[in-house]
């Protein structure tokens, strides 16, 4: 549904987020590593997030990349934004320029419910809450292994 960007940013930060939860600050290497992704490519995306304020970092020995705290929680919708841009919100399923009710194109009656969906997703979720969920899944998965 997105493309390979945003899919590594958004595995990335709620990978980054899980490891923030457990108060660790992974590096792009790790990072790149548990999100099957590659490592320059990777570190493109984060030094790129770090520039446009969703992400910090701190250099050196016991670095990396970090959220913070005092920032609020990062919806996906600001995020897939800032990666793909707006038109996975907003624009028509088959391209055009013009398309709405009352100038539908062939795909408007199928297409616009998705989309719908899709902007209720990406404003009802954050990184952290997607990170949160994982972390409840992995206490899970340790107290079922006892």
């Amino acid at each position: 549904m997105f493309n390979k960007e945003t899919e590594y940013t958004l595995r990335g930060l709620v990978y980054i987020q899980l490891q923030n939860i457990k108060n660790r600050r992974p590096g792009t290497a790790e990072i790149a590593r548990e999100i099957d992704a590659p490592p320059f490519y990777t570190a493109k995306i984060l030094q790129r997030l770090v520039r446009q304020g969703f992400l910090a970092s701190i250099k050196g020995k016991g670095g990396g990349f970090y959220f913070d705290g005092d920032k609020p929680d990062l919806p996906l919708i600001t995020l897939i934004q800032a990666t793909e841009g707006d038109r996975s919100f907003s624009g028509c399923g088959f391209g055009l320029k013009n398309c709405d009710a009352n100038n539908p194109c062939p795909l408007h009656d199928k297409y616009a419910p998705i989309r719908d969906s899709m902007n209720k997703l990406g404003s009802g979720e954050t990184i952290q809450s997607l990170a949160k969920k994982v972390y409840k899944q992995e206490l899970k998965k340790l107290k079922n292994a006892k």
